[in-house]
């Protein structure tokens, strides 16, 4: 069974679907400028609240405050689903659940106290100013760094096994060389020595007692200095090269060979002969002799 609005009805909708899903007019910036302004209030409601000294002072406005914020929050997504004919595809994309998520939380508080933390979660929404600032050119540089992510990724993955296997040496070592009441209680435990040792974190909560175990802790932060910088080489060198092919193209120039000009080049930086061999250079036709255009 279908339901139809009347005109107004759907006008309403129409009206409100600009306003809310779009940020060309005046309104619309006004209201998502307004939404934002409310997100960041109402996260701050939540972060001051956990302050157990601001709480006990100002916890019953900071709770009104905060439903206020809920009821407005739940009213708009309402308005969002009346908007579209498809409701069920925007709850299943990622504002949409976003959205749910950062307002479900506070409702659950009514069944479940322990879900008031959560509540935080709605500062995700925050991610709308990416539409409002008209800042998604950013998005291709993040893809270009998920790019290099996914290429270092077999490369890092390699380095961290290989460091695992380097500090689990390191900790049987140690688990046999110290006794007990120095810390080094099982091979788990040393294994956590040994990693805050090889990152040089040094929490000081695990210390070797012997020269010998002194010594091999020398070692081992000397290998953590040497190695530290590996993972973010391998990273900055996977960048380079995804800029360097988003940015570059890899046909060699017919004239000269050269294979390091721009994507929308036409012309050789090195040569100037024409790029694209699908077409007629243009400028032959302009270099025409008039013993040719008669002919």
């Amino acid at each position: 069974m279908s339901f139809h609005l009347s005109p107004a009805a759907e006008g309403l909708r129409t009206q409100l679907f600009h306003i809310i899903f779009e940020s060309n007019t005046p309104a619309a910036k006004g209201f998502d400028i307004a939404l934002i302004v409310m997100i960041l209030g109402s996260v701050s409601v939540i972060l001051l609240g956990s302050v157990q000294d601001i709480a006990q002072q100002y916890g019953d406005i900071f709770y009104y405050i905060e439903w206020a914020f809920t009821v407005v929050f739940t009213v708009e997504l309402a308005l969002r689903i009346y908007c579209l004919e498809r409701p069920t595809l925007y709850l299943k994309s990622f504002y949409g659940v976003v959205d749910m998520i950062s307002i479900l939380p506070a409702w659950l508080v009514l069944l479940i106290p322990g879900f008031h933390a959560l509540v935080i979660i709605r500062i995700l929404r925050v991610l709308r100013i990416f539409r409002i600032l008209r800042l998604m050119e950013f998005v291709g540089e993040g893809r270009l760094l998920l790019d290099a992510l996914k290429r270092s990724a077999r490369q890092v993955m390699l380095f961290f096994f290989s460091i695992f296997m380097v500090v689990t040496m390191f900790a049987a070592l140690m688990y046999t060389i110290e006794s007990p009441e120095t810390g080094f209680t099982s091979i788990p435990m040393s294994i956590y020595w040994a990693v805050v040792s090889v990152t040089t974190v040094g929490y000081g909560d695990i210390v070797p007692g012997t020269s010998l175990g002194k010594a091999i802790t020398v070692v081992l932060m000397l290998i953590g200095y040497s190695i530290i910088a590996v993972p973010t080489g391998i990273f900055s060198a996977q960048v380079i090269r995804s800029i360097r092919e988003e940015r570059y193209s890899e046909e060699a120039c017919p004239g000269c060979g050269h294979d390091r000009h721009e994507k929308r080049a036409r012309y050789c930086l090195r040569c100037g002969t024409w790029l694209d061999e699908t077409t007629d250079d243009p400028r032959k036709e302009k270099q025409a002799t008039p013993q040719d255009k008669s002919d």
